[in-house]
């Protein structure tokens, strides 16, 4: 569906790109190193737009990236994603300052970032490269995804239980530039006001608590 609203859209943005013809890495984001005492998290949740905003309204995150991930292909591009040959999610990567939020938080707060019930999909984006997966760098964050899954579980939050794929972290490519805060960006956008709006909102109701001040209201 993301797609259908934005594809036309998208050509003309990459075609007028002036650092780089269309598909040329120069079109591409650079994946940050993370600064001393910085920490890493990826996290795929559907569309990353919305993904993206969510997180990054997080206390001690300081940064996130839009990107590819839990595929074999290196650097692909939107368009090779989207044939979901490439086995590759849209995914965030998110650096953040582990004395203001845990990993345990993050985790929490991306199975409330979307429906993580929902296999394949996400609302209206249906395939895999939309689907729910948490990527661990450690035995202690693999076991802290499968406790926070198991609890939300029995909290009965959701009607249907987690689908998530929680498998180990290989790579993570970012996305094309215009990926990068795309929901700020562009909020006159049709899918941005009906999909990515509704979601983000819901997520602010749900992590109150962990906003930043300026997104507590």
């Amino acid at each position: 569906m993301k797609q259908i609203f934005l594809y036309a859209a998208v050509i003309l943005l990459i075609a007028g790109c002036v650092n780089g013809q269309p598909g040329s890495r120069a079109d591409f984001a650079k994946l940050p190193k993370p600064t001393p005492g910085e920490q890493v998290a990826t996290f795929g949740g559907g569309c990353f737009w919305s993904m993206s905003e969510a997180m990054s309204e997080l206390k001690g995150v300081n940064k996130v990236i839009s990107g590819y991930a839990g595929g074999n292909k290196v650097n692909p591009t939107y368009e090779d994603v989207c044939t979901r040959t490439t086995g590759h999610a849209e995914c965030v990567q998110v650096y953040y300052d582990p004395k203001i939020i845990s990993y345990a938080e993050l985790a929490n707060a991306f199975f409330f970032a979307h429906d993580p019930t929902e296999l394949n999909r996400q609302g209206p984006d249906e395939g895999t490269d939309y689907r729910s997966i948490a990527f661990y760098r450690n035995p202690e964050e693999r076991a802290i995804l499968e406790a926070t899954i198991k609890k939300i579980n029995q909290s009965r939050h959701y009607p249907e239980p987690i689908v998530t794929e929680i498998v180990p972290y290989k790579a993570f490519y970012p996305a094309e530039k215009y990926h990068q805060g795309y929901y700020r960006l562009n909020m006159d956008n049709p899918y941005i006001t009906s999909v990515s709006v509704p979601k983000v909102i819901k997520f602010r109701k749900a992590e109150k608590a962990l906003l930043k001040p300026e997104f507590e209201k």
